[in-house]
């Protein structure tokens, strides 16, 4: 009995050493190599001579009319070489390091030749011969590799069709292949590889794509499902007037998005379904504050919270910002790093165990082995991002299943919000607080350096400072960017002794980076060069300008972050860039940071500049790599998916209903989480 579970090896042809290779590509069994997808497809429909452009890759066919001439040159390479002539043109073809085409090349007969023109050498540098016969309009491109070729792959998956066709079932409810106009499954896999044209290749890629997408959220909806219902969630049913009073005493008028916000979340605290949600907002948008107000109702209600920060730094800002908020009295809170003296943290430790203390806020030594809460009901990590899945899954261990938030500046796009966090509710602060100056920000080129040092002297001499940020400590032979060292004694010169220069970098210790902050902090230093170390939560409001030295070598989400770092106080702030880019994607960059200060916009762009694998990091953070579909072009398939799934989702009987049986089985042999029974 055949099944698309079976190993490669049946095929004829596919020996250990083939299977080793194609194990390599990630093709293992017959369903890997028939859902192994060409990323792209050649046009390869014949024209004419006169309706090409120079370096256009075509078809020509024309009858070979002088001998093909195989050359020898350098080491182990060759050029063939012959004349063709379509109607009365002639041109030349050369074909590179392939002398087995010698053979295919007769005098005197008709062939098709892919290739690229070279019009100014009225010569086709040609890819692949197609015959003599009329070509296939589309021909499908895989990523192979140098022990599997093109033409092996190609084989290889029309023999699998041939076996194994009938073994492909469909997954999809019929009911949304009828609704969306989808092929089947089976018609879709075999369009994919050998289209009879275009339009068929783009309703095969239709299919492929929601099938992807929808299998995923249907994964993502289970989870969320599966933790909703789980029966051991905790209420928080926190002090309704305290809480209120609380808000009245805070020294600024929330805006209405931390009101909406801080209203989702406090629901979410006293549902007894355990809360998963992410709080984005831009940097400045006021997500501390909303933190303090959901920790300080979780301890009206007895219960403990966590604030898990990725750096010291950050941990002790938020200790301070947490305090100056909260009555020692009342809120008791402390702070745990990996630089906490020994007597100290066991002072901690016990305070935390027996119930005294009731907000920790700390680095990944939350997560350590003896660290025990009395009675943790909240657990906040902010720039989550930041940490792995394990090292949040510890501190959520740390209690009986406390409530989750997620906070981060990272503003992600909704595209990737609803794809890498689909399991979480999402909860956005979009508005900015009132007052708040937008930061400035000009793009100049290298030479322009000293003209914006002098400009700089007027900010310093009205007693703000200023950041500079490099890509490199050091120098490196490799990359030809400003170095923090170099810079660092470049302005040492500059200022001389009007100004103090600092330099932070990742390479010191902990100990020395926080007297460098709190010197800078403290305003014994009015010029901080660094490493992007403080591109996350640090706040000098005293800080107006943000230079950035080779700003086109960051991405720009963390431009923005870098950016958010001025403009903190009440006074106009600038960021500048300083980049001499050495492509079109590096000065849209540079272009786009100057146009808007919306970091969701930022964030958008992003992600459609570079793609979602390299933005945020998220190559680290869980994001799925798909096969066929892309999240940014593709993104109406998602939505769609995403609604079709939540709503099957919401009917409490679809596993047991014949319409679903075959989904069902997709999603058991797929998922690994088993949230099926």
């Amino acid at each position: 009995m055949t099944a698309l579970t079976d190993s490669v090896a049946v095929l004829a042809g596919v020996g250990p050493k083939r299977q080793e290779n194609l194990a390599s590509l990630g093709i293992v069994t017959i369903e890997d190599l028939i859902t192994y997808f060409p990323f792209r497809y050649e046009d390869i429909q014949e024209k004419n001579l006169n309706e090409i452009g120079d370096q256009e890759k075509v078809t020509l066919k024309g009858t070979v009319v002088s001998e093909a001439i195989l050359a020898r040159y350098g080491y182990k390479k060759n050029r063939l070489q012959f004349r063709m002539m379509q109607d009365h043109d002639v041109f030349s073809v050369s074909f590179f390091n392939q002398p087995y085409l010698k053979d295919k090349v007769i005098l005197g007969e008709e062939i098709a030749v892919y290739g690229k023109w070279d019009a100014k050498r009225k010569a086709l540098n040609g890819m692949k011969i197609l015959g003599s016969k009329s070509p296939e309009d589309f021909a499908p491109i895989y990523h192979v590799s140098k022990a599997v070729r093109q033409s092996t792959l190609i084989e290889l998956i029309k023999v699998a069709l041939e076996l194994y066709q009938e073994q492909i079932f469909e997954n999809l409810p019929t009911s949304l292949i009828e609704k969306y106009r989808l092929m089947d499954r089976k018609s879709a896999i075999i369009a994919m590889h050998f289209p009879k044209n275009h339009q068929e290749s783009q309703q095969a890629k239709r299919r492929v794509v929601f099938e992807e997408f929808f299998l995923f959220q249907m994964r993502m909806q289970g989870l969320k499902a599966r933790d909703k219902a789980e029966v051991n969630g905790i209420s928080i049913l926190y002090d309704v007037p305290r809480l209120k009073k609380f808000v009245e005493t805070l020294p600024f008028e929330l805006t209405n998005a931390q009101k909406r916000v801080t209203n989702e979340i406090c629901r979410d605290l006293r549902s007894p379904q355990h809360m998963q949600r992410l709080l984005q907002g831009d940097v400045g948008s006021g997500k501390t504050v909303v933190a303090a107000i959901v920790l300080y109702a979780a301890m009206t209600a007895g219960f403990q919270g966590a604030l898990m920060v990725p750096t010291e730094i950050l941990a002790q800002q938020h200790l301070e910002s947490l305090s100056q908020l909260f009555d020692p009295l009342e809120v008791r809170v402390a702070v745990l790093t990996g630089s906490t003296k020994t007597k100290e943290r066991r002072e901690i430790l016990a305070q935390l165990a027996n119930g005294e203390l009731d907000i920790l806020v700390g680095t990944h030594a939350l997560i350590q082995k003896d660290v025990f809460f009395a009675n943790l009901g909240l657990v906040i990590t902010d720039e989550q991002h930041r940490f792995g899945v394990n090292q949040r899954k510890i501190l959520r261990e740390k209690g009986l299943r406390p409530d989750v938030l997620f906070m981060t500046a990272t503003p992600i796009p909704r595209t990737l919000a609803i794809t890498a966090y689909g399991e979480m509710d999402v909860s956005v602060i979009d508005e900015l607080p009132a007052g708040r100056i937008p930061v400035e920000t000009r793009w100049i080129r290298h030479p322009q350096l000293d003209s914006v040092l002098e400009w700089s002297l007027k900010e310093l001499s009205k007693g703000h400072q200023m950041y500079v940020i490099c890509p490199l400590i050091e120098e490196s032979e490799a990359l030809d960017v400003k170095n923090a060292t170099e810079i660092y004694e470049r302005l040492q010169t500059y200022y001389g002794d009007t100004y103090q220069v600092a330099l932070l970098h990742g390479k010191m210790k902990n100990q020395e980076k926080d007297q460098i902050m709190e010197n800078f902090k403290d305003q014994k230093s009015q010029i901080l060069v660094s490493t992007t170390v403080i591109e996350v939560g640090v706040n000098v409001p005293n800080a107006t300008v943000m230079l950035i030295m080779d700003a086109d070598r960051f991405g720009l989400a963390q431009l923005h972050q870098l950016r958010g770092r001025v403009g903190r106080g009440g006074d106009a702030s600038y960021c500048i860039l300083v980049a001499d880019p050495k492509n079109e994607m590096g000065v849209e960059r540079m272009k786009i940071m100057t146009e808007t200060t919306n970091g969701f916009v930022v964030s958008e762009k992003d992600l459609e500049l570079r793609g979602p694998g390299e933005v945020f990091g998220f190559r680290q953070s869980g994001i799925p790599q798909f096969i066929v579909g892309d999240i940014v072009n593709d993104f109406n398939i998602l939505e769609v998916a995403r609604s079709e799934a939540k709503k099957i989702w919401q009917n409490s009987d679809w596993q047991h209903q014949a319409e679903y049986s075959s989904l069902v089985e997709t999603l058991k042999i797929a998922d690994e989480e088993q949230f099926f029974d």
